[in-house]
């Protein structure tokens, strides 16, 4: 239990970054947060006209074979990262 309350207060806390992460960064954290949410992908790939949509689900699917605690702790590895970068202490 000690992991899902840790990564529910880095989810929180990723909300209050200075400045938005780049688009790689975010999808990188939308894939992980999906996983170890949800677990792998369960819809079909978007259409290339919907190319957001599309590159969250490539990114869900990229980290498709982690576990759900391996997603969370890679979430919360790389959010102490974009704090460690924003010079903020996480």
């Amino acid at each position: 239990m000690v992991m899902q309350e840790d990564f529910e207060q880095h989810a929180e806390k990723v909300k209050t970054l200075p400045s938005s992460p780049s688009n790689e960064n975010l999808l990188i954290l939308y894939g992980l947060f999906k996983q170890a949410t949800v677990g792998p992908v369960n819809t079909a790939r978007p259409g290339i006209f919907n190319m957001k949509d599309r590159a969250k689900w490539d990114a869900w699917k990229a980290v498709e074979g982690k576990s759900k605690e391996e997603a969370m702790s890679d979430y919360i590895t790389k959010v102490k990262q974009l704090f460690e970068e924003a010079s903020i202490a996480a």
